[in-house]
């Protein structure tokens, strides 16, 4: 359909979305969950794209990913995943749609309600379980890499124009994550093949963030709730909070979150689970992490990765807003 940002479509209906499935619940090896039922039979609107996506798994760069979008406001509430509170922007394959032209009004199915147990879907959800007895889930995060086999070079200049194209991104910033994912390219090489003394920034990539010391890091309880308002603290604290790997208790921090340093936002949800998208485990967060509202992984550090991960955040890197400077 060669779908752009901005275009309206219709969520088919489950019947026939089921039919372009195959025995594992997936098409192109993209599952389709039972948390996407709900949208059938609405018109939404194309929010990105979702030509290439971020290898967070083995972390090899970009992957082409063929014929999907992603809708807004469609996200993930893991219902059918045990919890799981990652909050995953959901592909569409563009078979699940249909492109809504001017004049269309009146809706051709309804919202699909009370069908969460399709077997074929309900039964994708888990790949068996470890000898303890814990589940191992399925679902389109750990099986992206299947869904997106083929790497894409940063040189590989069809993306930055389908970029464009599409309306994902502006001449502007396509350039500018073209630049940023060269720079990052010949960082990694330099850190190869130079010694430690010879790297420019440390070998560091765009953003040049700063790693603390080995070993354990600070932590912060400041129990805060949804609707709270925060400000993230400023890029020079947090970094204190990291070890050498730009780490805090195992938790990443990095140049897509930095860039959101100093502003305010509420506090959306206290996170404690997730699903673990290397081996489908649920991992049960000890010291529990804050999703904020509006704040989402822009691509600016990732070639415009149009994925829009939901950033985690340790309290030790907020605080809040006193109640003389709330407007």
């Amino acid at each position: 359909m060669s779908l752009k940002v901005g275009d309206v479509v219709e969520v088919l209906g489950a019947q026939e979305i089921l039919s372009t499935l195959d025995e594992r619940g997936e098409l192109d090896e993209l599952p389709f969950m039972p948390e996407m039922l709900r949208y059938c039979g609405q018109r939404m609107t194309v929010h990105k794209v979702a030509h290439k996506l971020c290898d967070s798994i083995t972390h090899t760069g970009l992957r082409r990913m063929a014929r999907a979008v992603h809708l807004t406001g469609a996200r993930c509430d893991g219902s059918a995943h045990g919890g799981c509170q990652t909050a995953c922007s959901l592909y569409w394959k563009e078979d699940w749609l249909r492109k809504i032209e001017p004049g269309q009004l009146a809706p051709r199915h309804t919202p699909a309600e009370g069908k969460p147990n399709l077997p074929l879907l309900v039964s994708a959800t888990t790949r068996g379980a470890d000898p303890d007895g814990q589940a191992r889930y399925a679902c389109q995060a750990t099986e992206i890499l299947r869904a997106a086999p083929i790497c894409m070079p940063v040189l590989s200049l069809s993306q930055y124009v389908t970029d464009v194209r599409t309306g994902n991104v502006g001449p502007l910033l396509a350039l500018r994550g073209f630049l940023v994912g060269v720079f990052n390219r010949v960082q990694v090489e330099s850190r190869k093949r130079l010694p430690r003394w010879l790297l420019f920034r440390g070998g560091r990539d765009w953003g040049f963030l700063n790693p603390g010391r080995p070993g354990k890091t600070p932590t912060a309880t400041l129990n805060l709730q949804p609707g709270e308002l925060v400000r993230i603290r400023p890029r020079s604290d947090i970094e204190a909070t990291l070890d050498d790997n730009l780490r805090n208790r195992g938790m990443s921090f990095d140049e897509e979150m930095a860039h959101f340093c100093g502003r305010t936002a509420r506090v959306l949800a206290r996170v404690d689970r997730c699903i673990d998208e290397r081996t489908g485990r649920m991992l049960h967060l000890a010291n529990p992490c804050i999703v904020l509202e509006g704040v989402v992984c822009l691509g600016r550090f990732n070639v415009n990765c149009p994925r829009e991960f939901v950033p985690f955040w340790r309290e030790i890197w907020l605080e809040r807003v006193p109640v003389n400077e709330r407007a």
